[in-house]
């Protein structure tokens, strides 16, 4: 009998996998510590244990030890398995949300730390458009694969606010120094995207 699960990964990958972990975190460590800006790769390198040339390998710019994550897949994923009843925006909203959840469990601090930096540091910011840009893409064909006869900009608009709506939920989460509950502000700023209707003032009588 055959398994529907896919097998665990091996020792080789388990042992890049540990490599790439420990270079995000000490590279995070020392962006607290002393600066993105005053931080060199060597530095991350040798507190690593590591070679440059094979932080090089599992990263290939010091921006991208900060930007480097796996969440786009598991996003994806969540979208493909919403119900079929739910909306666009609501599959979108309930994934990410369900998502977090996920990260915050295994990876909260390092969430945060990423976050902080991207917000503070101008290099990091400037490149934020480029990597949101590319996970809208993302997002948008999964909500399509799900809701074929929802038009292409129409995924793309949904899409782009769900990505603002977290952005926003983020930066809130940042400045509070991760004392808010983050699900809950990725839910609040969903909420903003259809708010409760405004009920029409009846016609005043002239007196």
């Amino acid at each position: 009998m055959t398994s529907d699960h896919a097998p665990p990964p091996g020792l080789r990958e388990r042992k890049k996998a540990h490599t790439r972990r420990t270079i995000q975190a000490e590279a995070l460590r020392l962006f607290l510590a002393q600066g993105y800006q005053d931080t060199t790769v060597e530095e991350i390198a040798a507190a690593a244990g590591v070679s440059h040339m094979t932080f090089f390998r599992y990263f290939p710019t010091k921006e991208a030890v900060v930007e480097s994550d796996d969440y786009d897949p598991l996003i994806v994923r969540l979208i493909e398995e919403r119900p079929h009843d739910e909306d666009s925006l609501t599959a979108l909203r309930n994934a990410l949300v369900a998502g977090l959840e996920a990260v915050l469990t295994s990876d909260r601090e390092a969430l945060l730390v990423r976050t902080r930096l991207v917000l503070e540091t101008p290099a990091l910011r400037a490149r934020t458009w480029d990597n949101q840009y590319a996970t809208q893409l993302l997002l948008a064909e999964a909500l399509r694969s799900r809701s074929p006869a929802e038009s292409d900009l129409a995924t793309r608009v949904i899409a782009a606010a769900g990505l603002a709506a977290m952005t926003s939920a983020l930066a809130a989460w940042v400045e509070s120094g991760g004392a808010l509950d983050l699900p809950a502000l990725a839910d609040e700023a969903f909420g903003a995207l259809r708010p409760e209707p405004v009920p029409s003032r009846s016609p005043r009588t002239a007196g």
